[in-house]
């Protein structure tokens, strides 16, 4: 998937190591940094909580995993078990231009 889009609008959120250093307050730069969360995990891979949280605490050094995770589970890029437990990315995750067109 050509990310290139929506990691252009996301440059000045990024440090050296690709990591996101703050979260956007605007709408579609969040959308975008969802988005691009969404894509580094791994297809059929099942996560505990504890993983995901490391995983985005890594990805986004700005340290707000509880968010991040409600955000991406929301915008149905994540899936979970009802408990919580359990995560695995989002199976039928829309083409990004789609996926902007549907949440902003």
């Amino acid at each position: 998937m050509n990310l290139e889009p929506a990691l252009k609008e996301l440059k000045p959120f990024m440090n050296d190591q690709q990591q996101f250093t703050a979260l956007p307050a605007k709408h579609r730069k969040k959308l975008a940094l969802y988005y691009c969360l969404a894509e580094k995990l791994e297809a059929g891979r099942i996560y505990t909580e504890s993983e995901i949280n490391d995983l985005l605490d890594w990805w986004a050094i700005f340290h707000d995993a509880a968010t991040l995770r409600r955000e991406l589970y929301n915008k149905r890029l994540l899936n979970r078990t009802a408990d919580g437990a359990r995560y695995w990315k989002g199976e039928d995750i829309l083409p990004f231009e789609a996926f902007l067109a549907k949440y902003c």
